[in-house]
């Protein structure tokens, strides 16, 4: 099947579990036009009697009349609130359907996609298709049947002042296709508008405390009111736009036809070719006629809005997800005792790569491989410290291990088991990361620590605090492991954050751990204690440690230098120096780059 019909195709599956009430729906949306054009008719019958001077069957005819308005309003009300309901849980199944598969996206996606971006395609783009979704079916069956049922009933009243009417029609229509166009370039830039206002917004505050620190305020206002203005200006257009198209459709052609029908109708009535109630009865017909055709660009718009955003959702539907998930081995089939290998591995970066995730190197020239043939063997319990310039591949190397970038070639076994054999989250839930940049959810500590082993009891998470040296700061906080620690944990300091991460670590308890320059931003104090506990959740297990300090790398059970060219040299802190080589002209000339990498 070809993309288009995957997508129509997916598209209507949204309908599926709410199959009765779109019918009850659509059902309830046909009474209301059918209700509508039998009304103007109740009326001329009801208007012939009286000028005929039959007044026995007025009574019967007010009541079928307000019988009739009884049904189109519940009808109605049904339609509107039901059907918008409806529209609403389509929304939430999408908006669910695609964070479940944002989760699911490479890193390289996030790497290459402003956050702000991503959040507009899952707020703004999926209210527009709601909107279609509720009333596209609705506006083409009450649009459509009232135009077609009124352009009959009108042919068969009187048939030379039905042409009068539709001799507007054909202007109204090309009248409307015309600003329709214009409006649809201006609705799409918007939308580009509001996607670069909502990366921009996102990015400021995102970096707020940086903003702060370098005075920069005024320049970030400036680059917001910037972005603004050019949505603003984009809105002010579709104002313009949509002020001509409505002035003219709604005042101008609407009057003139009434001005038309009223004139040839009582040119006709003084020649007794038309009677009164016939007239009364085009008016209230020529509402159903104009209607559609002013609502052509509303509708059309709605449409191109609804099918533009749908087409962003399928974008990112269709954007392929990190394989592994819900195949391979796992967590029932796989005990990882966490003996690392690399073997051959080589990796660079997708064409196109923009800037790394945070704490990813970020190479000169990505058409290069970052890592050429790394082989590597690291056993269950053995430390490695990796040392290495900027943008060596130090971060990179260790990112390859939990798959969060994919290799080019070669492979990496864990237990002798190609990483890519076993379950993604299986394999993850193996290997703990402790990142220099910590990111705390905005909550309380004993949430962000349960983060690590969702269904551990309070008694777990604070035996996990304690190996951390974490117990005692958190208890002197105002309600213990219940306080609230704000957006990204800014109530704590850097040393407090950090250990409140390495205490996640220590419940997740896992085989394998990764050390990424996780002391570099702490002071001497804090990186002592720290340090200690990141010793005490390293006994045992397989510990990669990315660092730049001496006091970090000396004691590792073996030292890595990484260079451009692959392995440079390995061996303990005493065999390195002994051999005077990269590694002893690494402590003479210690590595300060700030980011660690």
């Amino acid at each position: 099947m070809s993309q288009s019909g995957n997508r129509i195709g997916k598209f209507v599956s949204f309908y599926k579990p709410y199959t009765l009430l779109f019918v009850a729906d659509i059902t309830c949306a046909l009474a209301v036009s059918v209700i509508s054009l039998i009304l103007p008719l109740c009326v001329r019958y009801i208007t012939q009697d009286a000028l005929g001077g039959v007044t026995q069957d007025l009574s019967r005819g007010a009541l079928v009349m307000l019988a009739l308005i009884s049904v189109q309003t519940a009808c109605a009300l049904f339609y509107d609130y039901m059907g918008h309901k409806m529209g609403a849980w389509m929304e939430r199944d999408m908006r669910n359907e695609l964070f479940a598969h944002y989760q699911k996206l490479p890193f390289n996606f996030f790497d290459k996609n402003k956050t702000g971006a991503l959040m507009s395609r899952i707020t703004h783009d999926l209210l527009n298709l709601a909107e279609l979704y509720h009333h596209g079916p609705e506006d083409l069956m009450i649009y459509g049947l009232r135009f077609l049922g009124a352009l009959i009933i009108l042919m068969n009243i009187n048939s030379r002042l039905a042409l009068v009417v539709c001799a507007f029609l054909p202007v109204m229509a090309a009248y409307s296709l015309f600003f329709q166009g214009k409006m649809r370039a201006a609705y799409r830039n918007n939308r580009e508008r509001l996607a670069e206002l909502n990366a921009q917004l996102e990015d400021s505050i995102g970096g707020i405390r940086v903003v702060k620190s370098f005075a920069n305020e005024e320049r970030e206002w400036q680059k917001f009111a910037g972005v603004n203005e050019q949505f603003f200006r984009g809105r002010a257009f579709i104002y313009k736009r949509e002020a001509f198209y409505f002035t003219g459709m709604e005042y101008f052609f609407a009057q003139l036809i009434t001005v038309a029908v009223v004139a040839a109708g009582s040119l006709w009535i003084s020649r007794e070719l038309l009677d009164v109630a016939d007239l009364i009865t085009f008016l209230l017909y020529v509402g159903y006629l104009t209607a559609p055709i002013s609502r052509i660009a509303f509708v059309v718009q709605q449409y191109q809005d609804g099918f533009a955003g749908f087409n962003r959702f399928m974008e990112i539907m269709e954007t392929a997800p990190e394989t592994g998930y819900g195949n391979g081995l796992t967590n029932s089939e796989a005990v990882i005792q966490g003996h690392v290998q690399f073997v051959n591995v080589s990796f660079k970066y997708d064409e196109g790569f923009e800037s790394p995730a945070q704490n990813f190197e970020s190479p000169a020239q990505n058409r290069k491989n970052v890592l050429e043939d790394i082989s590597l063997d690291i056993k269950p319990g053995e430390s490695v410290a990796i040392i290495g310039h900027s943008g060596v591949g130090k971060t990179t190397l260790c990112a390859l291990i939990p798959r969060f970038y994919e290799v080019n070639a070669g492979m990496i076994l864990v237990d002798g088991v190609d990483v890519r054999s076993f379950d993604l989250q299986t394999l993850r839930r193996h290997i703990g990361v402790v990142q220099q940049d910590v990111y705390l959810f905005a909550g309380t500590v004993f949430d962000n620590i349960r983060y690590g082993k969702p269904d551990s009891d309070d008694a777990e998470i604070i035996t996990a605090a304690k190996k951390a040296n974490a117990h005692d700061f958190i208890m002197s906080l105002p309600n213990g492991y219940n306080s609230d620690i704000g957006q990204r944990g800014v109530k704590l300091s850097g040393g407090q954050r950090q250990r409140l991460s390495i205490a996640r670590v220590f419940l997740k308890n896992p085989p394998i751990l990764i050390f990424d320059e996780a002391t570099s931003a702490l002071d001497n104090e804090s990186e002592r204690i720290v340090h200690e506990a990141l010793t005490d959740l390293a006994k045992n297990r397989a510990t990669f440690i990315i660092a730049h300090r001496l006091s970090t790398v000396r004691n590792a059970g073996r030292i890595i230098v990484l260079t451009e060219q692959g392995i440079g040299e390995q061996g303990t802190h005493a065999e390195l120096m002994q051999r005077n080589g990269l590694y002893a002209h690494w402590i003479e000339t210690p590595i300060s780059a700030g980011s660690g990498h």
